[in-house]
């Protein structure tokens, strides 16, 4: 009698299964044979995510996002100011900027969806560039419908901005899933994935400060024509400069085999009941949202605030932010050479945060005649939205962890609660601003600028760094990049 025969199944995971043969010591050869066969099948795979990624392929991933992130800068820093300075009310600019954060977050939600289950990043990807860079113009440019109509009442003038704002954030936030739902599909290394998200917040700091150098030309060579053209020209070289790194990534980036390698093991997807069932999902969420809170809202009144409140001259305007943002360049790069751990990634976060309580209380108390020292609170507080930014991002590739059949979804929920959250706190405070003639005081003393730009995001970041401080984060350790980032 021949030995037992095997057959080859279609389930790569169960590769032989036995047809003859009863004896235990068949059974166990058979087992010994699965599994000599799944290590086969699974090990170069595993392999060569455990691997950590190169300078290039960290740098091109990087890129991904310049588009998004220059025009997001745009979108916080100048357009409240654009709308007011076009001649909407502080309450109609606040309905346009919540619009926008509207549409964003319930895109977020569905484009995750998507995304978990036909995967294709790439493509979602440059399809959401083209969108961004397609209505982005209008946004900053002219009233579309009004010209339609041939009026310009206030009221179709914020139903048009809302309009192109919406469509814009649709295109953003397409693009932003698909970024950042790529991280843990490229590797499984936790090292190179902080390096991963450490580059992208690098290229947002050249983003931010390229905005500002186009923003200074601008307003500088185009003094004598309207404020309308002047947006109009920062956001056509925006588009063209962020244009320019979206084909870098397309081109410098592999599209992650993940998905396709889970769904070739006949893996199931995971469902979002199993999001909703984990502790560690709720944490997380709430200090990520509570970090893009602080981000947006001191970005959103940082101009106000040194230019009503602190009476700096108009060049702080873009002085100031640009200290942040080289700031947070160079701490975003040194933490690209850390060996993080979960202790590592709570215990940087929490140090951020303690760096913005500490600015946020600064920002409260400043008298205008030593607006000076806001130079030196700029400092602090780059080094602050540095650290808590790439360690949250951080925080939810461990959530995620190897479950990759559903990390769309986790980045799209969480983003989703932080553009609804985001543009519900910038509406109400612009909308109490809008009540309030030359930015008299408050119930509590001070400013709304002031309040919204010193307490709000201490307030959030004392929050969140409580919630981190509860967190059971699994441990991460692995070694360290084979080369630095920005050698």
């Amino acid at each position: 009698m021949c030995g037992p025969e095997y057959v080859r199944t279609e389930n790569p995971c169960s590769d032989l299964v036995k047809s003859q043969g009863n004896g235990k010591g068949d059974t166990f050869v058979a087992l010994l044979i699965i599994m000599v066969n799944m290590r086969d099948n699974e090990s170069p795979y595993e392999a060569q995510m455990e691997e950590p990624l190169g300078r290039v392929s960290i740098l091109s991933y990087g890129s991904g996002h310049m588009l998004n992130d220059i025009t997001s800068s745009c979108w916080f820093t100048y357009l409240l100011v654009f709308l007011t300075d076009v001649g909407l009310s502080p309450g109609d600019a606040a309905v346009v900027m919540l619009s926008g954060q509207l549409a964003d977050g319930f895109t977020t939600i569905f484009a995750g969806e998507l995304m978990d289950r036909f995967g294709h990043f790439k493509l979602w990807h440059a399809g959401g560039s083209i969108l961004v860079a397609i209505s982005f113009s209008s946004v900053f440019g002219s009233c579309v419908p009004c010209k339609l109509m041939g009026t310009n009442s206030s009221t179709l003038e914020t139903v048009g901005y809302s309009t192109f704002a919406a469509i814009f954030n649709v295109g953003w936030a397409v693009t932003q899933v698909a970024h950042m739902s790529m991280v843990n599909c490229m590797t499984s290394n936790p090292s190179s994935r902080v390096s991963l998200v450490s580059c992208r917040n690098a290229f947002t700091m050249v983003a931010n400060l390229s905005l500002y150098g186009i923003a200074l030309l601008m307003f500088t060579l185009l003094q004598s024509v309207s404020v309308l053209v002047q947006y109009r020209w920062i956001a056509y070289v925006s588009i063209s400069l962020g244009s320019c790194f979206v084909v870098i990534f397309l081109v410098g980036t592999k599209e992650p085999g993940s998905i396709q390698h889970s769904t070739d093991k006949n893996l199931s997807r995971i469902s979002w009941a199993y999001w909703f069932k984990r502790v560690l999902y709720y944490q997380v969420a709430l200090v990520y949202t509570l970090t893009r809170l602080v981000t947006n809202v001191s970005q959103a009144f940082l101009a106000f605030y040194v230019i009503y409140d602190l009476e700096m001259p108009q060049s702080s305007k873009a002085l100031i932010p640009a200290i942040i943002y080289v700031c947070s360049l160079i701490v975003s790069v040194i933490l690209q050479e850390t060996r993080w751990s979960s202790w590592r990634l709570k215990l940087y976060f929490s140090a951020g945060a303690v760096l913005w309580i500490l600015s946020g209380l600064g920002i409260v108390l400043l008298p205008s005649r030593l607006h000076n020292v806001m130079y030196a609170i700029s400092i602090i507080i780059g080094a602050a939205n540095a650290l808590m930014t790439v360690t949250s991002i951080s925080m939810e590739g461990v959530l995620v962890g190897e479950d990759l059949n559903g990390c769309a979804f986790v980045y799209g929920s969480l983003s989703f609660v932080d553009k609804v959250s985001c543009g519900i706190a910038l509406y109400i405070l612009e909308s109490y601003q809008g009540t309030i003639r030359s930015n008299l005081v408050t119930a509590f003393g001070y400013s709304v600028t002031r309040f919204g730009l010193g307490f709000v995001p201490a307030a959030c970041s004392l929050l969140s760094a409580i919630v981190a401080y509860t967190m059971d984060l699994p441990d991460t350790r692995r070694r360290p990049l084979v080369e630095p980032l920005l050698a």
